[in-house]
């Protein structure tokens, strides 16, 4: 077991990069499946969940190979099995991706309910109503999700408008590239990682139309071809270490990253005080004075991420004044309010909402985190409290984040990680 070690207190200065996008990468992994060749796949970041997903990959007779440092080659010319195995879907939410896939190029998926973080309701029902309306049919036996279809047919399909669920819509266009006709998605979502999915598919030579917008058009092709493909920079990671600057003080330029996927967070964190400027391709983030209190409600893109909530419940936790933060997505995201109430932070949740008064300062002590971002956030927590930080639960951390202690190193903060003995922790920088 490891752990990170934080000393608090240090305002961040320099230059970060920014790696390419978990949530946006895993569904390019799963979408090369539909291809008849190879592709090559771009700005792959090196984090535990991606490793996962090859490895699933690999089990179905996918072959994959790092020709450069973050350049991945992946061939499923030799595709041979359709069952996906338990001990992989169960470490993420992702892998469920290689349903649609699956059956759209062979007509058959058995892929167990996935697992993952542990946020609240994830259920997969709107992807299985997907699958059955383009003509599958489908059973769950066992925990399994076991579908089949001769053939793959267009049709008109409806998601909740309130959701606009990132999976659903990844999964149904998956399924409908290979599809005989047109499908239609009725409240898709709108996220950069869908985006980033459907112009790799395009590259292909899928045909879609939509992109980007809530009405997706899939116009089924007989087959898709290889095609090399950059994928998008983690606007999560990004926004993890705008927060970090919003917590800690300092100045920070994040560098290839893309600021009009993150207008949400920019103008949210003007609002409590921090300054923001942004090119084409980088982010400069510089806080002097306490930040102020300032209200957030998640919601579907373009709306604010769920995702970085916990990351601005540790700003607020240190802001002047009372902020009160709305999850409309998730409804366990709060899982990390009682570990920041252990360093101090004054937080009553009430519902789907968290109100917070900022205190002057955190302090240090031992947390755990409980999922990816709720441990970034714990992060964050310790580089702006006094003294020290304990932080247990860094698998979570290695899912998501690519080298996110040597990263902030280099920005100042006094961090490192642990391997955790029974006869004590011997801890590396």
């Amino acid at each position: 077991m490891d752990q990170i070690v934080i000393t608090g207190g240090r305002r961040l200065q320099g230059a970060v990069t920014i790696s390419g996008s978990k949530n946006g990468t895993l569904p390019l992994l799963a979408a090369t499946m539909l291809v008849e060749g190879e592709s090559v796949i771009e700005n792959v970041p090196d984090i535990d969940d991606v490793r996962t997903m090859l490895q699933m990959l690999e089990s179905l007779g996918v072959r994959s190979r790092f020709i450069a440092p973050g350049v991945l080659a992946i061939d499923a010319s030799h595709l041979r099995s359709t069952e996906a195995p338990y001990q992989l879907v169960r470490k993420m939410r992702g892998s469920f991706y290689v349903a649609g896939a699956l059956l759209a190029r062979t007509g058959h998926a058995e892929v167990p309910l996935p697992g993952g973080c542990v946020i609240g309701s994830r259920p997969v029902d709107f992807h299985i109503q997907g699958f059955k309306a383009l003509g599958a049919e489908v059973v769950e036996e066992a925990g399994i999700m076991k579908a089949r279809a001769r053939r793959l047919r267009g049709a008109r399909i409806y998601l909740d408008p309130r959701l606009r669920s990132v999976g659903a819509t990844i999964n149904i266009m998956l399924a409908a590239a290979l599809a005989e006709g047109t499908t239609i998605i009725e409240s898709a979502s709108r996220e950069p990682e869908v985006v980033c999915c459907a112009e790799y598919l395009r590259e292909c030579g899928a045909n879609l139309s939509g992109i980007g917008s809530s009405t997706l058009v899939i116009r089924g092709v007989e087959r898709l071809h290889g095609c090399r493909f950059h994928s998008i920079p983690d606007r999560m990671e990004a926004g993890t270490f705008m927060y970090a600057v919003g917590a800690t003080g300092g100045s920070v330029v994040l560098e290839a990253v893309r600021p009009d996927q993150l207008t949400s967070v920019i103008d949210t964190l003007q609002a409590a005080g921090v300054t923001v400027g942004y090119g084409d391709d980088w982010i400069k983030v510089t806080r002097g004075e306490r930040p102020g209190a300032v209200d957030a409600m998640t919601a579907p893109y373009p709306g604010y991420p769920t995702d970085l909530q916990p990351n601005h419940g540790v700003m607020a936790a240190v802001a002047r004044g009372t902020s009160i933060i709305e999850e409309t997505i998730f409804d366990a995201r709060f899982n990390y309010t009682d570990e920041l109430a252990r360093m101090g932070a004054n937080i009553k949740v009430v519902g789907r909402a968290a109100i917070i008064k900022g205190v002057p300062q955190l302090s240090g002590a031992p947390v755990e985190a409980t999922d990816i971002r709720a441990g970034a956030a714990l992060v964050l927590a310790g580089l702006a409290a006094e003294g020290v930080t304990e932080i247990t639960g860094t698998e979570f951390i290695d899912r998501g984040y690519e080298r996110f202690v040597d990263k902030l190193r280099p920005l100042g903060a006094q961090i490192s990680r642990c391997a955790v003995e029974n006869r004590g922790a011997e801890c590396w920088v």
